[in-house]
């Protein structure tokens, strides 16, 4: 079996320029609404907009670790040869663990701590009002980015953004309600922090798949699957698996091919690595094993001294040749049959002419008493792939019955 192998070239990798960009546009972001947030709080005595704020703090720690998951993935270590792409979704886990530590507080505080709500204006209400759709705009361009780019880290810093439309809106509400004297402060602060859990499981959930080299998604697969078996040397895809490593896809395929030339063999797998470049995104490496189609029926040929079916020692000489087939995956031994040699007579390469008279017949394997090494009709048989096997058998019925044992199948007919 053999196996080519092709990467990725640094023209083809997404831009880490453009993560890191995005990346440092939501630190910046965050850091404006932690500010914000806590002042006004401090300012409103408000534990639902506390709450928010130490959500914005998790989310400049995310930001944080999303930069220096983007810039460790991009390394190259004699000790990691598949990279440090998985870096990223380790990343991923972390700011998850992290988010599930902050709903932790909130709640505990929310049924627990005691707050003081001091008398604020209208204004303040206008400005976390101005904070709602700002987390969902960056949220949305984050996740597009991390799509685009099949960045992990960066879908997951989004998806947190865009969750946290629902607990300012959450957060305003309560500081609505608390303007006008109803106490919905600590119920807000518990409703951000199921807000905040749902979305640490989702960030979670999906990049555990990945750590765990859960398989590349079905409709990806399918698309490899197509490009290899559009491929006309194909006869049978064995099996394609893939997986994730951060935001690259790994690819490795069995195939079956028509053809016992290695050379073809290997340019055929050559054009499939290829195309599947072109048409999937984010292929750091496909492996391809290509290996000689399996030949469900097998056609035998033993040169015969006498159509009793004594096997003769000089393969060009003899007068006859038994032809039989065996049924692989049926295990049975089905046509039988004897051909003339019309050959054994002639002065001049009898035995390669036999070969080739053999080779109309599309013989697969050559039952033989001498090896046919260093002569015309073994370097015809050769050429072909046609296997010469030797043999102690002395009749066509111990042949047979080797051949049989050999394949575990069932005897037929005789030969007429």
């Amino acid at each position: 079996m053999q196996g080519a192998v092709q990467e990725t070239a640094g023209s083809d990798r997404a831009p880490e320029s453009i993560i890191l960009r995005v990346a440092l546009l939501s630190l910046a972001v965050n850091i404006g609404l932690v500010v914000a947030k806590l002042a006004l709080s401090v300012y409103s005595g408000s534990l639902a907009l506390r709450a928010d704020g130490i959500h914005s703090f998790v989310d400049v720690v995310a930001s944080l670790a999303l930069i220096a998951g983007v810039l460790l993935s991009t390394r190259r270590r004699r000790d990691f040869p598949y990279g440090l792409y998985k870096v990223e979704n380790v990343v991923a886990v972390i700011i998850a663990l992290l988010i599930f530590f902050t709903a932790f507080e909130i709640a505990a505080e929310a049924m627990t701590g005691e707050t003081s709500a001091h008398p604020y204006g209208g204004w303040v209400l206008f400005i976390v009002a101005a904070f709602i759709p700002v987390p969902y705009i960056l949220g949305t361009y984050e996740v597009n980015v991390g799509r685009k780019y099949n960045s992990p880290s960066m879908i997951a810093d989004g998806k947190q953004h865009q969750m946290d439309v629902l607990s300012s809106s959450v957060v305003f509400f309560a500081l609505l309600g608390q303007f006008f004297g109803i106490p919905l402060d600590r119920v807000a602060a518990v409703i951000v922090a199921v807000f905040i859990v749902r979305a640490g499981w989702d960030i979670l959930k999906d990049s555990m798949k990945t750590l765990l080299d859960a398989s590349v998604d079905y409709d990806t697969l399918s698309e490899i699957r197509t490009i290899i078996r559009s491929d006309p040397v194909v006869s049978r895809i064995r099996s394609v698996t893939g997986r994730n490593s951060g935001r690259y896809i790994f690819v490795e395929a069995v195939v079956e091919m028509a053809t016992s030339d290695l050379k073809e063999a290997h340019r055929a797998s050559e054009r499939i690595e290829e195309a599947i470049h072109l048409r999937v995104r984010n292929i750091e490496r496909v492996v391809i094993h290509y290996e000689p189609e399996e030949k469900v029926h097998l056609r035998y040929a033993v040169p015969l001294q006498d159509r009793e079916g004594l096997i003769g020692d000089h393969f060009g000489e003899v007068p006859y040749f038994a032809i039989f087939d065996v049924d692989v995956r049926e295990n049975r031994i089905e046509r039988r049959e004897f051909i003339a040699n019309p050959f054994a007579d002639v002065e001049e390469r009898k035995g390669v002419q036999v070969a080739e008279m053999l080779l109309a017949q599309k013989v697969d394997v050559v039952l033989l008493h001498h090896s046919l090494s260093g002569k015309g009709a073994g370097y015809a048989f050769e050429a072909a792939g046609v296997e010469m096997r030797m043999t102690a058998a002395v009749t066509l019925a111990e042949a047979i019955a080797d051949v049989a044992g050999h394949h575990g199948v069932e005897g037929g007919a005789p030969p007429r």
